[in-house]
């Protein structure tokens, strides 16, 4: 009788392992603001670790440069210049204390309503 295979031990020993993952601490409409930069965003995506290019990665400077292993967070963003989309390391975000809506563009597209410091997103880009 064949007995059951631990999964972690044998010929599986040696499979590649995914990074440790840690939870969001955001979620889809939360808005945010940069720890270290002067800009603001709304969550509209979020990778649960580094999923851009090495070239993008390598281009921030090394004393900042965060840890793949964490969340990332793709926001619709603005600073006093312009609007933009951000791509953002958990590590780097903070809540937003302003409780101001985003003036992006894309929010219309993406979200409606904006309460209590937060977007909604539409039942459309549910998924």
């Amino acid at each position: 009788m064949n007995e059951p295979r631990n999964l972690t031990q044998g010929s599986d020993a040696g499979a590649p392992q995914a990074p440790p993952v840690a939870h969001a601490r955001f979620s889809i409409g939360d808005v945010v603001r940069h720890r270290l930069f002067d800009f603001r965003g709304v969550v509209f995506d979020i990778d649960p670790v580094f999923a851009n290019s090495e070239e993008w990665y390598q281009a921030i400077p090394e004393e900042i440069r965060p840890a793949k292993d964490q969340p990332y967070y793709h926001l619709l963003a603005e600073n006093q210049e312009s609007s933009y989309i951000a791509y953002v390391s958990q590590q780097n975000l903070l809540p937003d204390e302003l409780g101001e809506p985003i003036d992006h563009p894309a929010i219309p597209g993406l979200f409606e309503g904006f309460t209590d410091g937060r977007y909604r997103l539409r039942p459309e880009r549910r998924h």
